[in-house]
């Protein structure tokens, strides 16, 4: 359920016809390393549901699982949720109050990704840092989706069946390492 609509990418959660639901992604062919990653997006706002922008690679890949993720949990979207894996260890969730409700307009949200640091950005300001020897190495596919968190109920709450729901993507932006440098030294 992808839909490119006067320029804005729309993924969509609905029924399938058959008494469950889909959801939409978007990924690359190709993949990319450190550099800064930046969206512009309005995510769905409804529980049970995750809307997010992200980096992947893992073993449909053939390769380990390396991670970095802006995720919004449709049941408080005045918040997301920074994450990352790396060589498929996980448990690294940073929840950032936003001060706003990401669903009402759209906001630029994004991640520089450098040896040993992930710098996670909203509107353009830093948000959240990460410095450890443990970061992601692998370059990965860019990915956006959204879907029901069937049976996910202690992280996403309850899905309640409501379709169809819309995530909105205006702008999708990659900078290798060296046109990122600047977002590095803030």
């Amino acid at each position: 359920n992808v839909l490119l609509k006067n320029g804005i990418m729309q993924l969509k959660i609905d029924t399938d016809g058959k008494g469950g639901y889909t959801g939409g992604e978007y990924r690359t062919r190709q993949t990319f390393g450190y550099g800064m990653y930046q969206v512009k997006m309005k995510p769905i706002k409804n529980p049970g549901v995750v809307t997010s922008f992200f980096v992947y690679t893992g073993p449909t890949d053939g390769t380990v699982w390396d991670e970095i993720d802006i995720e919004f949990l449709g049941y408080d979207t005045t918040r997301v949720q920074f994450n990352y894996f790396s060589n498929g260890v996980g448990g690294h969730e940073f929840m950032c109050d936003l001060g706003f409700d990401a669903s009402e307009e759209f906001h630029t949200y994004g991640f520089y990704w450098g040896r040993e640091k992930i710098i996670w950005y909203v509107d353009g300001k830093p948000a959240h840092t990460v410095i450890s020897k443990d970061i992601p190495v692998t370059p990965g596919k860019i990915m956006m989706n959204a879907w029901p968190g069937i049976g996910v109920d202690d992280w996403l709450q309850p899905y309640n069946g409501v379709t169809p729901l819309v995530g909105y993507y205006n702008e999708v932006v990659y900078d290798a390492p060296d046109n990122a440098i600047k977002k590095d030294e803030v």
